[in-house]
């Protein structure tokens, strides 16, 4: 979707600008509206980002570090099902490597890839605040807690086929 392609036609951008006068485009409702940006696009498009500069007068820069700051949002199409695993230094110490490589071997993915189907997703995380379970690894939302690698890819296929 390029800018130009940008219409009030569309449904999706008439949720986003929905929210910006719901919050009367106040910058301190920013993480509310990407969420909403997230929720409709499923991701955060670059020309979305940027009508949303333009519409509440705030710098791209502000807009795009905190798009990219916080794990739950993603500037790329994210897939069906989605699996995040946690790279913060518990989980590091614990072996998340290891349960990247697995992911990796098992569906060919490194972390910020969709596989061509757009079926499965698989991000990583700084941090998810879950330090006592490391290594940890969220499927479709759901937490997965001192796992092995073998049971994240095992819960994977199971989610994701």
């Amino acid at each position: 979707m390029g800018a130009e392609s940008l219409s009030m036609e569309d449904s999706r951008i008439k949720r986003v600008a929905g929210a910006i006068r719901k919050h009367e485009k106040r910058h301190d409702a920013l993480i509310e509206i990407l969420h909403v940006v997230e929720d409709v696009f499923g991701f955060l498009p670059l020309d979305v980002l940027r009508y949303l500069c333009r519409e509440m007068r705030i710098p791209a820069s502000r807009v795009y570090g905190v798009a990219t700051f916080y794990h739950f949002f993603s500037l790329k199409p994210k897939g069906e099902h989605n699996c995040i695993v946690c790279t913060g230094t518990a989980c590091h110490v614990k072996g998340c490597r290891e349960v990247l490589e697995k992911l990796k071997e098992a569906f060919g993915l490194d972390p910020g890839q969709v596989t061509a189907d757009k079926k499965l997703g698989l991000q990583t995380a700084r941090c998810l605040g879950c330090c006592s379970m490391a290594p940890v690894a969220v499927m479709d939302g759901d937490i997965l807690d001192k796992p092995t690698p073998d049971q994240v890819v095992e819960r994977v296929r199971m989610k994701a086929g």
